[in-house]
């Protein structure tokens, strides 16, 4: 199958200023995700850019990149502006890797590329992996997925699903789940398949209450009834970027 990997840019970050443009053992940021994207099965790599900074930047290190306008909501606002001047298909697939993870695997992008291409009852893909500890699993800022039979998402949340009625949270963690015969609580990772003809929609639909609440975009995609296939990897994916301590966690693996 044919994919293009879109990677969402925008300076303005209230943690980390001009996040992209971030240097990394000499290299930016963005560029670096760029890299690691062009090593998966994609047949093309493009940033879209909030500014003509990111563009030029991406320039100079030989990686495509489309200026979109700098006042969109959401990355998926900035993705659809970009399938349009790429002119993209509605039929064809993209996936959105996230421009502050410069150690993503590129196997991870094939699989969600793959993944949606193989689940035509689904509109999005993304992925998820088995959460490591009790700290991670009662961590607000870490996102939980419940699947279906068929690896498709129930529901997204900061809360600690699935909830174990009968065992408080440390004695159904200490108990084992896998031990139990239940399914592991699973860590949602943010990279996602589109379809295009959906992406171009996503933008217009209604903001769903549970997506304000949670402040999670994907959830107004089940709420409208748009079903997300999950595919769940082994390895949890190496750390993103958001704070300078992140950066320079990041910075000492290129050294």
């Amino acid at each position: 199958m044919s994919f293009t990997v879109l990677i969402p840019a925008r300076l303005a970050s209230t943690r980390l200023p001009d996040k992209p443009l971030a240097d990394i053992a000499g290299v930016p940021m963005v560029v670096r995700v760029a890299q690691r994207a062009v090593q998966s099965g994609a047949a093309r790599v493009v940033v879209a850019a909030d500014s003509r900074r990111i563009v030029e930047a991406c320039a100079a290190f030989g990686v495509t990149a489309v200026l979109t306008r700098p006042d969109h909501p959401s990355g998926s606002d900035r993705l659809a502006e970009a399938c349009d001047l790429l002119g993209l298909a509605d039929g064809e697939c993209v996936v959105n890797v996230q421009g502050d993870e410069p150690l993503i695997d590129p196997a991870l992008i094939d699989a969600v590329a793959h993944l949606l291409d193989s689940r035509s009852d689904c509109a999005m893909s993304t992925a998820a992996h088995a959460i490591a500890s009790l700290e991670e699993l009662l961590n607000p800022n870490v996102v939980k997925v419940v699947l279906d039979a068929r690896d498709t998402a129930l529901y997204f949340s900061r809360a600690a699903i699935p909830a174990a009625r009968d065992f408080s949270g440390q004695a159904w963690w200490q108990a084992g789940p896998a031990a139990q015969d239940l399914p592991p609580p699973l860590r949602h990772v943010g990279i996602y398949g589109y379809r295009v003809g959906f992406l171009r929609q996503f933008p217009a639909l209604p903001q769903a209450p549970l997506e304000r609440l949670e402040q999670l975009e994907q959830l107004r995609a089940l709420w409208h009834g748009h079903r997300i296939a999950v595919h769940v990897t082994a390895q949890a994916p190496g750390p993103g970027v958001d704070t300078p301590e992140d950066l320079e966690r990041v910075r000492r693996l290129f050294v």
